[in-house]
């Protein structure tokens, strides 16, 4: 079996941020607004007043101070509370897509590859614009690369499935060199009238470049791929229902269960030991323990989810250097996360060191992917 390495990475971020004390302003200017506007039916026991946010227990909750977004004025707009992203037309490159190629470009220069040296594309994401014509095949032509691409849907785990899927390509022989790219809109599916919800995405694109360790340019610092680990449970406790389908339906296409939806203390209790788990019989299976591990970079959800995983993985506390936290200043980018950690946080490890990518989410879904510095 051949050895297959990830031998660059991108990251694209939008250029506005918004924090928490101004999603709260902006929040509870809306909440003033609604208990005004039914201030009669609340008054008579038919409508509950809706309450303020609080930037404090955003943290507290979550971890999450800022998150950046495409658009800012539009999500903070009392009156929308939802960012306006303008319509292209079928001959402009998509929203999307723009922001999978920036991401992808970054990833070629890292790997030391031009775009005609890649096989194929995979857009590999929660959020996706369109049914069709695929995203991928749009990066594809936008960046002038041969060969083939497609889309998949795995929710959060959407990128650590997509590397699964590159590496079964690449040691099948079905390409040489893939470019697997995470381009997500998340604000666009949140419901940002949702106190409970309203703070937890941003918006970002992420992208990885996977090809044979034995042909990997000069330029490049690969990480082998030792090993990949998918496992799915279905689950309603994370759930959209937005679709094609919708507009079929004579009532309920503005439902509340349109947008995003969780039950997170059922997430945060079923998820948890599912991931760790699947972690530690994943490196057990491939020789290792949990010592050899240097580093966790975990899909950046909750901070609390994030370290109790760390903590039974590890069988010890962690330091913010093992398991690093960049949901911070991101918030929660669905498939990105986990790779915006490996992004940023994999430059100071020395050869031979070992780490695990792993992404979750709904489904639910979990992906794990065992590295190891060439």
């Amino acid at each position: 079996m051949s050895n297959v390495v990830i031998s660059g990475t991108g990251l694209w971020t939008p250029s506005e941020s918004i924090s928490n004390e101004e999603l709260v302003a902006s929040f509870d200017a809306y909440a003033d607004l609604y208990n005004a506007r039914h201030a009669e039916a609340i008054a008579a026991g038919e409508m509950r007043a809706m309450g303020h946010s609080n930037s404090e227990f955003i943290v507290k909750a979550s971890g999450i101070r800022s998150r950046y977004v495409l658009d800012k004025a539009g999500i903070l707009d009392p009156q929308r509370l939802y960012p306006r992203i303008a319509a292209r037309t079928d001959e402009e490159l998509s929203v999307q897509a723009e922001m999978g190629v920036r991401a992808a470009r970054e990833a070629l220069a890292a790997a030391g590859r031009r775009a005609d040296e890649i096989d194929g594309v995979i857009v590999a994401c929660s959020n996706m614009q369109r049914a069709y014509p695929a995203m991928a095949i749009e990066v594809q032509q936008a960046l002038g690369i041969q060969g083939f691409a497609f889309d998949m849907n795995v929710a959060c785990s959407s990128a650590t499935f997509g590397i699964q899927v590159a590496v079964d390509m690449l040691r099948a022989g079905s390409a040489r060199r893939l470019l697997m790219v995470n381009p997500e809109i998340c604000s666009g599916h949140l419901e940002w009238r949702d106190r409970d919800c309203h703070f937890i995405f941003g918006d970002v694109a992420t992208a990885v470049v996977l090809e044979h360790a034995d042909d990997v340019a000069a330029t490049a610092t690969p990480w082998q791929v030792l090993g990949t680990r998918l496992q799915t449970q279905f689950s309603n406790n994370i759930r959209n229902n937005f679709g094609f389908l919708n507009r079929c339906e004579d009532a309920g296409r503005d439902d509340r269960n349109k947008l995003f939806m969780q039950e997170g203390r059922k997430v945060f209790k079923e998820v948890c030991p599912m991931v760790a788990e699947q972690i530690s019989a994943h490196i057990s299976d491939l020789q290792l323990v949990p010592d050899n591990l240097q580093r966790l970079w975990l899909h950046q959800a909750n901070l609390s989810m994030n370290d109790l995983i760390a903590r039974r993985v590890m069988g010890r506390e962690v330091t913010r250097d093992e398991a690093p936290i960049i949901l911070d200043r991101y918030a929660n980018t669905s498939s990105a996360g986990s790779i915006i950690a490996f992004h940023l946080h994999r430059q100071d490890l020395a050869k031979g060191a070992h780490g695990v990518i792993c992404s979750f989410g709904a489904g639910y879904s979990v992906g794990s992917v065992v590295v190891r510095k060439c």
